[in-house]
């Protein structure tokens, strides 16, 4: 139980131990189980993530060594706790693993394949968790060769039970019974880790496979068990889909979804009081493209992690590991673009951190996706060039909030000389209130400062004052240039043994700033771009080199795939182009 100390990046991290992962996350899909040479190459891929889990987080680890907890989930199973490199923090979580690991026993086997709900960000105190959908009659009673109709039979058996259909009158009250038990187990799950929201991303009610339900979900559950959650259906293709992706030379623009198919019967459903502040047609997503639907779905989840409720969230599609890492990765890219966690990382890390464990940890099964063409993973880096304008920042409502009317947030920063260094003493004619980041406490964000103006007269002095103030202008000229201060000179102090991966209280000082700011990461909406931006072209340019992408038939007038051409350009081969 006790938590893992964060290791050293091992040989070849950075671009090379980008391509690694990828070459082996190509050739066969994790299992929990494996041994062997595969479980060599397993344990320096988890080392890295501890690693870097570590630079930002106290937490600690679920053991799952054998897949005993779950087959398809990491050997490590991350319980993220709080910040590392404050003393305090009033954003830590509650959760104490004992605990979690007790509940998630008991309750594993209420979703299908055991993929139970587990947290995997921590955002302002909130976890964020992913699953699989809730487990169906035929799985809950071990049906022979259940795994083998659900996965098209490369999946492990489960115990042999007679094929009972689950219309049998005699078994219902039984059945009610089992559901009771096992859900019930979920539930208290679910509730131990603050969960309030649960997003449904199945087009489906109920997973059928050859005239069987093989899976369930809480919005269709008989007994009304998860009324006390906010229950979203938000209906998103499956990788099936994204064949389609692939054969239109990787182009999501114009693609739309065929929602009359038969087995699509979920249809969306969002409370009204989650959409309000959105400014999103609902009504519409039918016949949204695929860029449509995942910004908006996207926009969706930050609005619901971003309320000013405690709650968390779950996102989870059928097995969880193709829908639900592709959201649950642009989830935490977007906030680590935002600045608001990991926010020691840098792209070439975060981009490691996400691709290990948000996909191949979690049991994304590649090697089928690309025998088939359902180039779902590809998609979700591809696409973060959609977003990385302000519009679907955290930050971005936040920032509203805490910039006081009349004052911008440059003349914020332009304190005058006698107040520097200090939160407390001011200037009379205003106060400036700090307070922890959503992120993690030691951060400063945008949202971290609150102006309480004493007038228009007040504001109008304040500004004229700086104005003059020489110290103002060299801050004001320092801001214009850098969009966050620098991180070097910061000292990081591990302790040699802890139950939990940890850092000491250190913090950056940075002479020509007006306030003495711990690990300040001040992301503007450019940055945001450029970061994200830079996560996309390393994704690419690994990828281009280790995967690679299937050709597509050629136009009629012969010209080269859009994202191959964009490929031709990125080794350099070709000059660049505005895409």
């Amino acid at each position: 139980m006790a938590a893992a100390r964060g290791c050293p990046p091992p040989a070849g991290s950075g671009d090379r131990g980008l391509a690694e992962l990828l070459l082996e996350f190509s050739r066969a899909q994790y299992r929990a189980k494996d041994g062997g040479g595969a479980a060599a190459k397993v344990e320096r891929i988890e080392r890295r993530c501890l690693e870097l889990f570590g630079r930002d987080y106290r937490y600690s680890v679920i053991p799952n060594a054998h897949g005993e907890v779950c087959a398809h989930y990491p050997r490590h199973i991350v319980l993220l706790e709080r910040d590392a490199a404050a003393a305090r923090d009033p954003f830590e979580s509650p959760v104490q693993v004992g605990k979690l690991q007790d509940l998630i026993n008991r309750s594993k086997m209420a979703r299908c394949r055991g993929r139970f709900v587990c947290p995997v960000i921590l955002y302002k105190g909130k976890h964020i968790c992913r699953s699989a959908t809730l487990a169906g009659w035929g799985e809950l009673y071990g049906r022979t060769g259940y795994n083998y109709i659900f996965s098209g039979g490369s999946d492990d058996a489960w115990a042999d039970a007679e094929d009972i259909s689950e219309e049998d009158s005699a078994l219902r009250n039984a059945d009610s019974q089992l559901f009771d038990k096992v859900r019930g187990h979920d539930i208290k799950l679910l509730r131990y880790l603050s969960v309030r929201y649960i997003c449904d991303l199945m087009v489906e009610n109920k997973k059928v496979k050859f005239g069987l339900n093989v899976t369930s979900s809480e919005k269709v559950d008989k007994a009304q068990r998860y009324a006390d959650f906010t229950l979203l259906s938000i209906p998103y293709p499956g990788c099936e889909f994204f064949k389609e992706y692939k054969d239109r030379d990787y182009t999501a623009e114009g693609l739309i979804f065929n929602w009359k198919q038969d087995y699509v019967d979920a249809p969306l459903s969002i409370p009204a009081s989650l959409t309000q502040s959105l400014n999103i047609d609902w009504s519409e997503y039918q016949s949204w493209d695929l860029v449509q639907q995942t910004q908006n779905y996207l926009k969706l989840l930050i609005s619901i992690i971003n309320s000013d409720d405690d709650s968390g969230l779950l996102v989870h599609c059928i097995s969880g590991w193709d829908r639900t890492p592709l959201f649950i990765s642009l989830l935490r890219l977007s906030l680590w673009a935002d600045g608001l966690i990991h926010v020691s990382l840098e792209p070439s890390e975060i981009l490691y951190l996400t691709v290990a464990y948000d996909w191949f940890l979690f049991g994304h099964m590649l090697v089928d996706r690309l025998s088939k063409g359902e180039e779902i993973f590809f998609f979700c880096f591809n696409f973060l060039k959609h977003i990385t304008s302000e519009e679907f920042s955290a930050v971005k409502s936040q920032r509203r909030k805490s910039l006081s009317p009349g004052f911008t947030l440059e003349e914020i920063c332009m304190l005058k000389q006698r107040d520097r260094g200090s939160t407390t003493s001011l200037s009379s004619d205003f106060s400036l209130g700090m307070e922890s980041s959503p992120g993690a406490a030691g951060s400063f964000t945008y949202e971290a400062v609150e102006l309480m103006p004493a007038g228009a007269q007040a504001q109008a002095a304040w500004r004229k004052s700086c104005a003059s103030s020489p110290q103002a202008v060299l801050w004001s000229r320092a801001q214009q240039s850098e969009d966050r201060l620098p991180s070097a000179g910061m000292v990081e102090v591990k302790s040699s043994s802890s139950s939990s991966s940890t850092h000491s209280d250190n913090f950056l000082r940075i002479g020509s700033s007006p306030l003495e700011v711990p690990r300040s990461r001040l992301v503007s909406a450019s940055d945001r771009e450029s970061r994200l931006e830079e996560v996309r072209s390393s994704f690419l340019a690994s990828y281009s080199r280790t995967i690679g992408l299937k050709a597509v038939p050629p136009s009629p007038s012969g010209a080269i795939g859009g994202l191959l051409e964009q490929f031709v350009r990125g080794v350099g081969l070709r000059g660049s182009s505005t895409l």
